[in-house]
């Protein structure tokens, strides 16, 4: 069975990446295609690699009906999702790729956004779309949020040790390094060429970082108890990827087989042998992630290192996941494109 898809914000990086992945998914097609100032453009126009397809021209929202599409994907700028998919109709099944509905508590969505949140009733009824850990939910879900890329590396490198008391809960430093699509393609002076390349720097330091509302929403969850991490991310002149590299206490080679034994059915979380270190290129473009575990010089210490796609699995592919669950559809179908390398 075909599913009749929108896609909302199409001239971002994540829409495009929507477009991408569903071009070769035999149960997905896109019927409608969203922008605000590219309205009235064809996505050719937009995105030149896309010109092989045929796709809708691109509306404004309201210019859109909905009268025979199944799911929507939302990928808007955050606090617009709100207003939108609280006009949808109830019959459209919706994945959001921003952060409006990501954190249960209105009055930590207000803390870390600035803002109250203006749809209260849909944050609700909203499943986290950590995959690998919510399927249940997310199969009966009318609304799914999908999770900050950023939080998601975090969260498959350590919700297993977390929830299993494998480390120490009070002593883990996240070290993030992430591609510049992640910031999102609006212009930008510190995203200009001359502004980023040939260095890099950190963002969002001192406990600032909005991500880290997820992750003490989900570690604290996992723990049972308040959890609550260091995290700096950092801003690097790559176009994709992303790279964690975690510090724990804890003992390496037991750390190792917690995380095995977690993702061992797992068709995109791969854990590699121990000792060894994963690299951004070995899952560009694809909806994998590589995990690796390496035992420190100082005694019951271990770092772990993570990769995934930003764009990918870190949004549209982890939306594409979830859509396929909310469909009834296998998990993997149009997922499993083998990373592009070099």
């Amino acid at each position: 069975m075909t599913h009749s898809v929108a896609i909302l914000g199409a001239s971002g990086y994540t829409g495009a990446e929507l477009v991408r992945l569903i071009a070769t998914h035999p149960g997905l097609d896109v019927r409608a295609l969203s922008a605000d100032r590219k309205a009235g453009m064809e996505m050719s126009e937009v995105f030149p690699h896309l010109r092989h397809l045929a796709l809708p021209t691109l509306r404004k929202i309201e210019d859109l009906s909905f009268d025979e599409i199944d799911i929507c994907f939302c990928a808007l700028p955050h606090a617009t999702s709100q207003a939108v998919i609280s006009q949808l109709p109830r019959n459209v099944k919706v994945v959001d790729l921003s952060a409006d509905f990501r954190l249960r508590d209105p009055a930590a969505y207000e803390t870390w956004y600035g803002k109250p949140h203006s749809a209260p009733e849909l944050q609700k009824e909203a499943v986290y779309g950590l995959t690998e850990f919510y399927r249940d939910e997310i199969r009966d879900a009318r609304l799914v949020a999908g999770t900050g890329c950023n939080a998601a590396t975090g969260l498959f490198s350590l919700i297993p040790l977390v929830s299993t008391g494998a480390i120490d809960l009070d002593d883990i430093i996240i070290d993030m390094k992430c591609g510049v699509s992640g910031a999102g393609r609006s212009l930008k002076e510190n995203l200009l060429h001359a502004e980023l390349s040939e260095g890099w720097y950190a963002y969002g330091v001192g406990g600032k970082h909005r991500h880290l509302g997820e992750f003490d929403q989900e570690f604290s969850k996992a723990a049972g108890r308040t959890v609550e991490v260091q995290f700096t991310p950092h801003l690097v002149p790559g176009n994709r990827g992303i790279l964690a590299t975690t510090y724990v206490r804890g003992e390496a080679r037991s750390v190792h087989e917690a995380l095995k034994a977690a993702y061992a059915d797992e068709p995109f979380l791969e854990v590699l042998p121990f000792g060894a270190v994963p690299q951004t290129k070995h899952v560009r473009g694809s909806n994998f992630v590589h995990i690796g575990v390496v035992e420190e010089r100082a005694a019951g210490r271990a770092t772990i290192y993570t990769v995934l796609d930003n764009l990918t699995k870190g949004s549209s592919g982890q939306a594409i996941q979830n859509a396929n669950l909310m469909l009834g559809q296998n998990e993997t179908t149009g997922l499993m494109l083998a990373p592009l390398y070099p």
